[in-house]
């Protein structure tokens, strides 16, 4: 058993970290560092994955293994990575261009699987690193520089989705609150499964403020509700509203004692109501959706390196003759 005690410093290397000026980036990339060290394991056994754009660089800060893969490809190779070697941590880093665009493929069946990875859906509503074109998740009537008339099409949902696809961990957080980060990143990891952390990140140069309107410090009470299991779906500055879900319904009240109703983070049919509430409507609910223990992918069957020389092959009973 591995008993040395692990620092910030041991997952921080020399590289110079190249964001912009504000990027949620940086905040995200301070809470994993900050975060890896309560788990214990050494450097050398987590690996960072990334597919393309502004987040794709994170495994380069990383004093850990990491791969950056090509577009929307990550999540293919972290589940070759886990199947083969179950030892390690896999994170995978993606954004809403890259997981929900050309990755949305490997995004469902990687859900579907159960693959034991955790999913960092960095989500800042427009493509970063392509300079400003609308992206799977920016919503209708954002101007962006392919949607100068605002965007027509409605946005994906990643939480729905993914409750959809059959993810046995679903939840979201803000970059601007890395208390709250840190707490569900290391529920993620502890989770024996698929999770994923949605991600709201705020991109200062393409859709700046983007979601200030809840995630600012002087709106968030307001504005939010912090998931936790067990416990009221209570927001306001003092708490003093909540959200009732009663059969097919959902809707605001004041909190009272005996009208609460307490989060269960396995019930899925609350999960994908919270999932849908509309944002002009209700607050955003923050924090982890959805938690199932179901069985796990993993290969049962190794696949085993021949040490049989050509020769030894041409003698076998079945081969191909030419004709």
């Amino acid at each position: 058993m591995n008993n040395q005690v692990y620092q910030r410093s041991d997952f921080v290397n020399s590289n110079e970290v190249r964001w912009c000026p504000g990027c949620g980036d940086y905040a995200i990339l301070a809470g994993i560092q900050k975060m890896l060290p309560e788990l214990g394991l050494p450097p050398e056994k987590h690996v960072f994955v990334s597919g393309i754009g502004c987040a794709g660089r994170l495994p380069y800060y990383m004093n850990t293994y990491g791969f950056h893969t090509i577009h929307g490809r990550a999540l293919a190779v972290a589940t070759g990575l886990k199947s083969m070697r179950d030892d390690l941590s896999v994170w995978v880093i993606t954004g809403d261009g890259d997981c929900l665009s050309i990755g949305g493929n490997h995004f469902i069946h990687a859900l579907r699987r159960n693959i034991d990875v955790n999913i960092l859906l960095i989500n800042n509503q427009v493509y970063g690193l392509t300079k400003g074109q609308f992206s799977p998740t920016s919503k209708c009537g954002q101007i962006t520089k392919t949607s100068p008339e605002g965007v027509k099409l409605a946005p994906i949902n990643p939480i729905a989705l993914a409750l959809g696809a059959g993810a046995s961990f679903v939840a979201r957080c803000i970059d601007k609150d890395p208390v709250h980060l840190k707490e569900v990143l290391m529920a993620a990891h502890a989770h024996k499964g698929v999770s994923l952390i949605e991600i709201y990140q705020d991109c200062h140069i393409f859709n700046e403020g983007a979601f200030d309107e809840f995630s600012a410090k002087a709106n968030r009470a307001a504005r939010t509700i912090y998931l936790e299991h067990g416990k009221p779906l209570v927001f306001g500055e003092q708490d003093e509203k909540c959200l009732i879900i009663d059969n097919n319904k959902i809707y605001v009240n004041s909190a009272t004692e005996n009208n609460f109703y307490l989060h269960d983070v396995t019930d899925l049919n609350a999960a994908q109501r919270l999932a849908n509430l509309s944002p002009e409507k209700f607050p955003i609910p923050l924090g982890i959706y959805y938690k199932n223990n179901r069985q796990i992918f993993s290969l049962d069957n190794k696949i085993l390196k021949s040490k049989e020389d050509v020769e030894l092959l041409y003698r076998k009973k079945a081969f191909w003759r030419n004709i």
